[in-house]
């Protein structure tokens, strides 16, 4: 009895911990690929606004997630 009581709760440890790195770690993506859309806008336009590129960045980004 111990031992199945034993292996649920690792197993639910388990499944939390998954669940917390899976929520920082795609967030911490998400700012990565924002990052480098901006880098990419600015060594491909002439005019570069930063505050621009970053919501035009951040709505392109969030699409490709949804779709995805």
């Amino acid at each position: 009895m111990k031992d199945k009581i034993l292996k649920l709760t690792i197993i639910l440890l388990g499944i939390i911990i998954i669940y917390f790195l899976k929520t920082n770690f795609s967030e911490y993506n998400l700012k990565k690929a924002i990052s480098a859309c901006v880098v990419a806008q600015k060594r491909t336009t002439e005019s570069f606004d930063l505050e621009k590129s970053k919501k035009y960045c951040e709505e392109q980004v969030k699409k490709e997630k949804e779709d995805y």
